[in-house]
């Protein structure tokens, strides 16, 4: 097993670990950044094929660096992903790639990560992930019949992997619906799951403009934080679908989307809805949300839910282990691309200022009155 030593390991390369990068760098802090992915931005690029972000270009640049083109357009997935390798390269960040955390445990003086054949040691570590790890798939997805094809969304990419027949997208929030509308080209598709609203104005309308505008920097960055009583209010609340940003209702069932109610079980093979139901369906896509997993982490960090305890990102039982990228961390933004570099900054400078002291910890103590006026 080899071995590194860092001051800090940021463990993420993504759009926050990224970011994290920029700002200890900023700060002269010596730093490595591990990412699992082959190569940067391949978060980005395995999503499915037609993905555009919902956010306009303007709010997806990170800092130092505005998002290239229209500021009006919507980037596609494959954009953003060349984005943050440009991003990465411009500003010399030491990302490692390839390099996947199976463990991060604390030794006596340092924390311990190790990555296969691969052991890294540090003083401080960033873990900069977001909390959507794995896909939410119900156990009793186990039980339909072995002839109806599953992926989730994360794994989904084009039509083309799908059998002829019938859809059933299980997630009716932004997911379900973008994925549903590239397969209505090809499927008759059904949604399953409760109407989380949407936005009434057109894609490229003004008051779309301007209602996005003030949502994403002002109620998500600067309204809905930790530091006042209502974000903590919204914070405490289970993080339920964002309403359609892009799709709107009367669009899908012009593309011959039905909708249906929620899908809470099996019944000889088949999906069951909460009315009794059956779905006679060859295809079924779970587009039912992320859950965190952070199960590698070998630290008592966590609550009953298995949620991190941090304060805005800084965790106190386990003083030089931090979080950038999580739902809500500081602000409703945190874990959007125009809200994570704000943590980012404050979480680099807690670190740079610990690295800083433990700096001067560590050099000799002066002999001479003379070492002591150099060291002044």
């Amino acid at each position: 097993m080899t071995n590194q030593t860092c001051d800090v390991i940021v463990i993420g390369g993504g759009q926050a670990g990224l970011s994290v990068g920029y700002h200890l760098k900023r700060r002269g802090v010596r730093f490595l950044i591990l990412d699992a992915h082959p190569r940067i931005g391949d978060a980005w690029r395995k999503r499915w094929d037609s993905l555009r972000l919902f956010s306009a270009a303007r709010y997806d640049g990170l800092d130092g660096m505005p998002f290239p083109g229209d500021p009006n357009a919507l980037p596609t997935k494959d954009e953003m992903a060349d984005y943050l390798e440009a991003y990465a390269a411009r500003f010399e960040l030491p990302v490692l790639n390839g390099v996947k955390v199976e463990r991060l445990s604390r030794s006596q003086n340092s924390f311990v990560i190790e990555a296969g054949e691969r052991r890294f040691e540090a003083a401080q570590v960033i873990v900069a992930m977001a909390t959507y790890q794995k896909p939410r798939i119900p156990t009793w997805a186990r039980d339909l019949d072995p002839s109806i094809v599953q992926l989730s969304s994360a794994d989904y990419k084009n039509p083309a992997q799908l059998r002829d027949g019938t859809v059933l997208v299980v997630g009716a929030a932004n997911s379900g619906a973008e994925i549903g509308a590239d397969l209505a080209r090809t499927h008759e598709v059904i949604v399953s799951g409760r109407h989380p609203g949407h936005i009434p104005f057109g894609a490229n309308s003004r008051a779309r403009r301007i209602l996005l505008f003030l949502l994403f920097r002002v109620v998500f960055h600067r309204v809905l934080r930790v530091t006042n009583r209502i974000g903590r209010k919204v914070q405490k609340k289970p993080h339920g679908a964002t309403p359609l940003i892009r799709q709107k209702p009367r669009d899908l069932a012009a593309a011959g989307l039905q909708r249906v109610g929620r899908t809470i079980g099996v019944r000889d093979g088949r999906p069951m809805l909460d009315d009794n139901r059956v779905l006679d369906v060859q295809n079924v896509i779970w587009c039912a949300g992320y859950e965190s997993n952070f199960s590698w982490i070998e630290l008592p960090v966590f609550d009953a839910d298995g949620r991190p305890k941090h304060e805005s990102g800084i965790v106190r039982d386990a003083p030089g282990l931090y979080f950038v990228g999580l739902h809500f961390l500081h602000a409703f933004s945190s874990a959007m691309i125009h809200g994570v570099g704000r943590d980012a900054d404050r979480i680099a400078e807690v670190a740079a200022t610990q690295a800083r002291s433990h700096a001067v910890e560590s050099q000799p103590l002066p002999q001479s009155a003379g070492e002591l006026r150099i060291l002044a």
